[in-house]
């Protein structure tokens, strides 16, 4: 039987110790086989915790690749419903005593490789394709308000970029200019938040920081849709690719250096 080994790892928690676990409840089984266990009893336990452990992984494998944007999830959930009816078609009522180990091993076999294979040659990359909207750990501050905040403003950015790419929604147009409203309300709401933190903790880059910050709330400001009368969703994707741009660049660029001031003051 294939086993768990450090060429499986994707280097995604939790994803890593459910892959190990399908191993060990692959492996825990096949050591079963081999003992005096009732073979009855041990295929329909396995099938049992099979069929709803693989559920849940694939569920949450599967959720974080949408987090993701991952391109690969829609050949992901293909390979997940091919694997799950694999396992749903196995009938341990078909088989006799005689030949149930037999079949049971031979399902433990095709488990295990499918499994094995599955990870090396679609699961290691996951997360290997970053999408531009996700809040990943590179911006994080190590300041859990402001980490918040950042990744709701990466958030609303994001709905703002799938409305403007929702290519059957009719009358889109208004919803577009309220996210957009929502995204300034939230920035100078972000802005008051943060600059409050750093004067609490004595920060000597604040004044730098406001300015920044000015100068970011005054490129929203400017942002007038209903003067456009042609090429506005040209113009809405340069703007959220300015907005995305800034906010990543001024997090990792001057938010971050946040984190490790208070940090070293400590």
């Amino acid at each position: 039987m294939y086993q768990f080994t450090e060429d499986c790892l994707t280097g995604i928690e939790q994803i890593d110790n459910e892959h190990r676990y399908l191993f060990q409840l692959i492996h825990m089984t096949d050591e079963l086989l081999k003992s005096d266990e009732d073979i009855r009893m041990t295929a329909m336990n396995l099938l049992k915790e099979l069929k709803e452990y693989t559920q849940t992984h694939f569920t949450n494998e599967e959720a974080y690749m949408e987090k993701m944007k991952d391109p690969e999830l829609p050949r992901q959930k293909e390979a997940h419903r091919a694997f799950i009816v694999r396992v749903e078609e196995f009938d341990v009522t078909k088989f006799d005593d005689a030949h149930l180990r037999t079949a049971v091993l031979s399902l433990l076999e095709y488990l295990s490789h499918w499994l094995f294979h599955h990870i090396l040659g679609s699961d290691v990359f996951i997360g290997k394709f970053e999408s531009p909207f996700a809040f990943t750990e590179k911006y994080h501050t190590g300041i859990s308000l402001v980490d918040e905040e950042h990744e709701k403003l990466f958030e609303i950015i994001e709905r703002a970029n799938d409305l403007i790419h929702a290519e059957f929604l009719h009358d889109k147009y208004d919803r577009i200019v309220e996210i957009l409203e929502e995204l300034k309300e939230y920035t100078i709401f972000h802005f008051n938040d943060e600059e409050e933190y750093m004067k609490k903790i004595g920060y000597p880059m604040l004044e730098a920081q406001k300015t920044a910050h000015e100068g970011f709330v005054e490129e929203l400001n400017a942002v007038k849709l209903e003067e456009l009368d042609e090429n506005q969703e040209e113009y809405l994707n340069h703007l959220l690719k300015f907005l995305l741009k800034w906010l990543s660049g001024h997090i990792m660029g001057m938010d971050k250096r946040i984190g490790e001031f208070e940090r070293s003051d400590q």
